[in-house]
């Protein structure tokens, strides 16, 4: 009899379903592992609420998971079982001229888990070939908690937009948003060196959140002037970095007022596909020599930059990972997102 095991499993925006499915196969090229952890990301949240035309349904969901090494296929090398692993989950197919750059995280045939593979919402996952062959999977040391070992794949968004931002020992970094990533991206600057990081958010509830991390200083712009205030801390001249974590497009436009000249701005969120574009000052950029960078996604590198943070104990994990729950409570978990309760939702098998 084939062994069976949980798997939440996503159909179409509000149909999500955690089904009882047979333990996926695990060919001479794969790795199965046993997950003990997977978080909850934005993009899982508004996949359940709007859709998303790249996924595969019906499809195990779910990308920032870790697990146990519980069978390595017989032409696998590397691997042994029982060992912790994270993943750059967004698979890259390693020929393209992309990713024979190093730039895998911007693959032009990228395939990732949860949408293109069955991903980590569940009690067991086979790593896919391409990704193994490719470097994608991440060993972990074992002492890490799996709900901290989670957060790697998250984490190595903001390690990214920091080395494309080259945020420097002395700097000062303003982020704006208090999400999640928003405070990833806080913690990841102060780690690299930030001599000050300011943290800007509108929503009150997250602002509170924000206090528990200790951050210079923060800042609610609906009801505080947020250019004159870094000014105030930066001599006049603006911050060194401007770092937009915020899914809006007011918050983009105007972050260009924040930095200095040769400062950088980096647009972290994206927006909606129908409501993405911006009206700028292109004569901040022009006259001030401003860098103007985007982020999006990671690559392996960034993923074991960000296992190392964690490793080290220098990224307060726990304060991250606000909430763990079962596979049960999949949209308990869409709803705390949702109301701004929760940082990030682990889900334990």
């Amino acid at each position: 009899m084939t062994q069976k095991m949980k798997a939440i499993r996503y159909y179409a925006p509000h149909d999500v379903r955690v089904e009882s499915i047979d333990v996926p196969a695990c060919g001479a090229d794969e790795i199965r592992i046993r997950i003990d952890a997977c978080a909850v990301c934005g993009t899982d949240l508004k996949a359940w609420r709007h859709g998303n035309p790249r996924i595969k349904a019906p499809i195990v969901m779910g990308h920032e998971f870790t697990g146990i090494v519980e069978t390595v296929g017989s032409g696998v090398g590397g691997f042994s079982l029982g060992e912790r692993i994270v993943m750059a989950t967004s698979i890259s197919c390693g020929r393209c001229d992309y990713c024979r750059k190093g730039w895998s995280n911007l693959c032009a045939d990228v395939a990732p888990m949860g949408f293109s593979f069955p991903g980590g919402m569940a009690e067991y996952t086979t790593l896919p070939a391409r990704a193994i062959a490719n470097g994608h999977v991440v060993k972990a040391p074992a002492h890490i908690k799996p709900e901290h070992a989670a957060l790697a794949e998250p984490l190595s968004c903001a390690v990214n937009c920091a080395a494309n931002c080259n945020i420097r020992p002395g700097d000062v970094v303003v982020v704006v948003g208090a999400g999640p990533m928003g405070i990833m991206n806080a913690c990841v600057a102060k780690m690299a060196g930030a001599a000050k990081v300011i943290l800007a958010e509108i929503n009150p509830q997250r602002l509170a959140q924000a206090e528990a991390f200790a951050f210079d200083v923060l800042i609610n712009p609906a009801r505080d002037d947020l250019p004159k205030i870094v000014k105030d801390h930066t001599g006049g001249l603006g911050a060194d970095v401007a770092i937009v974590a915020a899914p809006a497009a007011q918050p983009q436009a105007a972050a260009l007022e924040l930095v200095r000249k040769r400062g950088t701005v980096c647009l972290f969120a994206s927006l909606p596909a129908d409501r993405c574009m911006l009206e700028i000052n292109s004569r901040l950029i022009h006259y001030g020599e401003i860098t103007l960078t985007g982020t999006s996604d990671s690559t392996p590198g960034h993923v074991a930059a960000a296992v190392d943070l964690i490793a080290s104990g220098k990224l307060p994990a726990d304060k991250l990972a606000t909430h763990t729950m079962k596979l049960e409570q999949i949209v308990q978990a869409f709803e705390l997102m949702e109301s701004g309760e929760a940082l990030r939702v682990v889900l334990k098998p």
